[in-house]
């Protein structure tokens, strides 16, 4: 037997035999497809979106950034949910194939019958599937443990004591060196993990079409693919790969393809809402269509393999000739063409056709210029930032400094520590030179420089970096400088000067206190609530943010979503997306709506404004739809 098998079992044989057992069962998988898609959604995100609400309300604290999110998921109720949720959906993957492996398998009767019989009985083997998928998730984590371990030993062996942003862009010897200590490691996990898949890879055909327990289910898997593991590695390592990469190069291909015929089409909206419509129809049928390919040819595999080792089968058996139910095959089609088009009839209805967004340039505009300089700040104006965000520290001598980091290793190579040093000792350092010649011998500046330097010409958004027991100060001093500043402007404003040179008399209408921390955002709102404040986060769990705590939520360009985007409109903050660097983002984000953008490069912010601005509704109407195809 396994010579036999071991020539059935090529990889060329069994790709031959799975696109034909996929070409000859294709309408009812494809209906029990639709039909179990639509279960699944309504019991797999209502479960997942609740059980996380409630995890949340058991926290009882905000959620924002990844050290907060790595301790939640650290925490006994964090990895008791993140394991509830993983094995939630892969028991929806696994009901998903078995489903399919009976509809190719068991091809009697009706093909639409055969579809509800599959849903039928793949429900009444829940427990088994859900006991399978428990199993099979817990060992591949527990494989997956002593990597991770070892991971977290290395990082803090290596890195622990260096700055995150420094190691981010930085990426000093040491980086260089974990990530070459890192590699044995997971390729021993990565070939530890295959053979496991591989040897558990028939136990759901087994549990399903056999009637066994899953330990059994398990057991006879690891019989049938005994001697043959080396050959079930690339059929199976080709179809899993395959259900990851054929939407995704589906989608750029259509998109590369597509988009450049969108430049031809007349600016009539006659013309391009029906084109745009045909084109969001396509994108969604097709996207749909390739992830459904791709998930069947996977349970086909496992059909083919079982029915080769266990019965000697080369592949499930074709449907009797005109068994088809030609009708409700349409129809179900054509439901699935009435859901493409309602939603892309309401993503075109969506659209706002003419918006706009501030811009604020992200430690002045640090991509020409040094960061949180004099002249990083006076380059921003220049650029016509409306916003030119700073970040503050305070000194030994309680002086507020612009700087990002907590030491000036990254800047200038010194060890000098920004909260232990006086400012006359810190205004020696260069933080120029590193970003090139013409700006040599710049200097860190005061709070009351850059105040100085932008009053009647440009607005600040500061962001606070409090150290370890400077929050209170660090506030204080804030608003000491600001308070002391809007004194020197009613003075200019009473003394008849050039009044545009004076600045807004009121300094608090064009200054913005930025946070990474809920509670520095209300003590600042508690000590000066005349202050407009953000709090900046990596992310927002749904329900764990306090959101009357500030007035703008600042998020991180790749994490916003429209979701976000209700939810800011729902409770009357505005919402800004940071840092933003590449075109495309940023007129990604100007149509999702977003308040704010924070970047790098204003200039090449403020150019898109304008070029958008100068285009006729049909031109902005095809850039909308590229971008929410790009999203």
């Amino acid at each position: 037997m396994p010579d036999h098998a071991d020539a059935n079992l090529t990889f060329v044989r069994l790709t031959k035999d799975v696109v034909r057992s996929l070409r000859e069962h294709l309408r009812p998988l494809a209906i029990f497809h639709l039909f179990f898609t639509v279960l699944a959604v309504t019991v797999l995100l209502p479960a997942t979106a609740w059980s996380l609400a409630n995890l949340l309300r058991q926290i009882n604290r905000p959620i924002i950034t990844n050290h907060q999110l790595w301790e939640l998921i650290l925490s006994p109720l964090g990895v008791f949910w993140a394991l509830a949720t993983l094995s939630l959906t892969f028991l929806i993957l696994y009901l998903q194939q078995a489903g399919m492996i009976l509809v190719a398998i068991r091809p009697r009767g009706n093909r639409y019958r055969v579809a509800i019989e599959a849903l039928w009985s793949v429900a009444w083997r829940l427990p088994g599937v859900a006991a399978l998928t428990v199993i099979q998730v817990g060992a591949h984590l527990l494989l997956a443990l002593p990597g991770l371990l070892a991971l977290g030993w290395l990082y803090e062996l290596l890195l622990g004591h260096l700055d995150s942003y420094y190691i981010q862009r930085i990426r000093p010897p040491a980086f260089w060196y974990f990530i070459t200590a890192c590699i044995p490691i997971v390729l021993l996990w990565f070939y530890l993990a295959s053979r496991l898949f591989l040897r558990w890879h028939l136990s759901l055909p087994a549990l399903i079409l056999e009637g066994v327990s899953p330990h059994v289910a398990l057991t006879r898997s690891h019989q049938l693919t005994r001697g043959h593991k080396s050959r079930l590695f690339t059929p199976v390592a080709v179809v899993v790969l395959a259900i990851v990469a054929l939407p995704i190069t589906t989608s750029w291909l259509f998109n590369s393809a597509a988009i450049p015929l969108l430049d031809l089409i007349n600016e009539d909206t006659r013309i391009v809402i029906p084109t745009m419509l045909a084109y969001l129809v396509i994108y969604l049928i097709l996207t749909l269509a390739v992830t459904f390919v791709g998930i069947a040819a996977n349970s086909l595999l496992m059909s083919c393999l079982y029915l080769r080792l266990a019965h000697r089968q080369p592949r499930p058996a074709p449907p009797p000739p005109g068994n088809h139910p030609w009708g409700l095959a349409w129809a179900a089609e054509a439901l699935v063409m009435f859901i493409a088009i309602f939603q892309a009839w309401s993503i075109l209805n969506s659209f706002e056709l003419r918006d706009d967004v501030t811009v604020t340039a992200h430690r002045g505009s640090s991509m020409a210029a040094p960061e949180n300089t004099i002249a990083a700040i006076e380059q921003a104006i220049v650029d016509g930032a409306d916003y030119i965000e700073i970040d503050v520290r305070l000194t030994s001598d309680n002086e507020v400094v612009l700087f990002h980091d907590s030491n000036l290793q990254r800047l200038s190579g010194s060890s000098m520590v920004i909260a232990d040093t006086p400012l006359e000792t810190l205004k020696t350092a260069d933080v120029g030179s590193w970003f090139g010649d013409p700006y040599q011998g710049e200097r860190i500046p005061t709070l009351e420089e850059a105040l100085d330097h932008t009053r009647g010409r440009g607005k600040l958004y500061i962001e606070l970096k409090p150290s370890a027991g400077t929050a209170g100060r660090l506030i204080d001093a804030v608003i000491e400088a600001l308070e002391e500043e809007q004194e020197v402007r009613e003075t200019c404003h009473e003394q008849q000067a050039i009044r545009h040179r004076c600045g807004n008399p009121n300094i608090f209408d064009e200054i913005i206190i930025a946070s990474m921390s809920p509670t520095l955002v209300r003590e600042v709102q508690a000590r000066a609530p005349r202050i407009h404040t953000t709090l900046f986060a990596q992310f927002v769990l749904p329900g764990a943010l306090d959101r009357s705590s500030f007035d703008i939520l600042g998020l991180r360009y790749n994490r916003i979503s429209e979701d976000d985007i209700e939810t800011a409109s729902r409770y009357g903050h505005e919402l800004h997306a940071w840092t933003v660097n590449d075109p495309a983002d940023m007129s990604r984000l100007i149509d999702m709506g977003v308040d704010n953008i924070i970047t790098d490069r204003p200039a090449t912010l403020t150019e898109l404004l304008d070029i958008r601005r100068d285009l006729s509704d049909g031109e902005l109407m095809l850039v909308k739809l590229r971008n929410w195809l790009r999203s």
